[in-house]
């Protein structure tokens, strides 16, 4: 093991990086049940246990090759989001688009991103976006992972300002929206979740290794006398996991292209393409592969290889577009630092087809604030940002807040790029500054443009 990822060379051992995917499993474990909510008889309309099956074995296989092939303790799994967009684009159309086609959608929106990987074009991004959006693009995410957290506590409650009798059919002047502290004394997920988060933070302060683990496990004990924790899913459950309904193979490629669906494969490309660029890019940068930007890009490289084929392969077992998890930076921060996390992490899905109703039991109160310390380690990149700089601070700025505002890595990231190319033009006529525009940032900025134009920004 030592030898083949190279665990001494990366200053860890294998105790910590089962630790580390554990951490990064039981972060990530939700996904199981969001997304079979999502593409389930609830939402998209797919069989519950096809749906299960596919996210589980999906996830399983392409984290645990990401973690042999390219020794980088990143996760896969269906995303958040996308998965959302694929119920709304089957419900959305009353019957006109099967879940069937739309998997045609996701399985040729991963053939496109194979296409740019071989061609390295997904690489030249690692070039192109200067060293300031890299670094926003960081920070960005942890805010982003916070918010979730927080979210998922309930330690944030969201409330519309409305007025009675206001036509909700056009815009509302004066209306919007306030983000307020949830009552976490008389809602006792709340706080859970608030004890969890300072159960991990002391660990954190004291130094403790595998803090974000411990303070999972702990804070699922505790929630068992408070009635957090609901154990009664164990109870005749069955742990035997069931293979029949599935519906692996059965996309429909030449649906999807006879009803014309490339609007919908563009928009799931475009997402994929931002979300895991800075999936990648801010989980690099913590490890410090980034460091070397040699050694990095080549590492990126070939994770952007195993994540194009994740796309198409997850469509052919039966789920939306899988893609590289923010919440691999929980596994990071936990000590990891090779594919060894990974594997661990991928091994574990592919187990949750026997231990479903035990991951059941950790509620989303113990694994929020694990969220939560991930997004405080990770803006500490924000320090490398050239504030002085303005032609770097405004659009490393609005790449930190749109991400958390809007609720998308991906409008972060755009904004940023556009802000970037505007500025360094108007500078390089007006000043005697001259900076130097990479090809890729105006072909991206065009993209980007051409998305909110034509498409919108949902």
């Amino acid at each position: 093991m030592d030898r083949f990822f190279k665990l001494k060379e990366n200053g860890t051992n294998v105790r910590t990086e089962i630790v580390a995917g554990l951490t990064t499993f039981m972060t990530m474990a939700y996904i199981l049940f969001v997304n079979t909510l999502f593409l389930g008889s609830a939402g998209a309309g797919m069989s519950d246990n096809a749906v299960f099956f596919a996210t589980a074995v999906g996830a399983g296989l392409m984290t645990i090759i990401m973690g042999l092939f390219v020794n980088i303790p990143i996760a896969l799994a269906p995303g958040m989001g996308l998965n959302a967009y694929f119920m709304t684009v089957v419900l959305s159309s009353n019957g006109a688009i099967t879940w069937q086609a739309a998997l045609g959608a996701v399985f040729l929106s991963g053939i496109v991103f194979i296409i740019l990987t071989v061609t390295k074009i997904r690489q030249m991004l690692l070039v192109a976006v200067p060293d300031s959006l890299k670094m926003a693009i960081t920070v960005g995410i942890g805010l982003f992972i916070t918010i979730v957290g927080f979210k998922l506590a309930n330690l944030v409650a969201v409330t519309v300002n409305v007025a009675p009798d206001a036509d909700l059919s056009q815009p509302i002047p004066g209306s919007g929206f306030n983000l307020s502290l949830g009552n976490f004394i008389t809602h006792h997920d709340a706080l859970l979740a608030l004890i969890g988060l300072f159960i991990i933070a002391i660990l954190m302060v004291m130094r403790v290794k595998g803090a974000l683990l411990i303070g999972i496990i702990a804070t699922t004990l505790i929630g068992i006398p408070m009635g957090v924790t609901n154990l009664s899913g164990l109870s005749g459950a069955s742990w035997m996991p069931n293979f029949s309904d599935l519906a692996v193979g059965q996309l429909d490629l030449k649906g999807a292209i006879s009803l014309g669906l490339f609007e919908i494969i563009f928009i799931f490309t475009f997402v994929e393409l931002f979300d895991t660029f800075g999936t990648m890019v801010g989980t690099a940068t913590r490890m410090g592969i980034m460091k070397d930007k040699k050694k990095g890009e080549k590492t990126i490289g070939k994770a952007m290889l195993v994540d194009a084929v994740g796309v198409s392969a997850g469509a052919a077992l039966g789920t939306s577009t899988i893609t590289a998890f923010v919440e691999s930076a929980s596994g990071v921060e936990a000590g990891g630092r090779t594919g060894l996390t990974s594997v661990t992490t991928g091994i574990l899905f592919i187990l949750a087809l026997f231990i479903a109703p035990l991951a059941l039991v950790v509620p989303s109160a113990a694994t929020a604030p694990a969220l939560i310390i991930v997004g405080v380690l990770m803006m500490s990149q924000v320090r490398s940002i050239e504030w002085d700089d303005f032609l770097q601070a405004f659009p490393a700025f609005l790449t930190i807040v749109l991400m958390p505002f809007t609720g998308g890595i991906a409008n972060g990231i755009s904004a940023g790029i556009i802000s970037y190319v505007i500025l360094a033009v108007f500078g390089n006529l007006v000043t005697e500054r001259k900076v130097k525009i990479h090809w890729l940032m105006w072909i991206l900025a065009i993209i980007v443009i051409c998305r909110y134009v034509f498409i919108g920004g949902e």
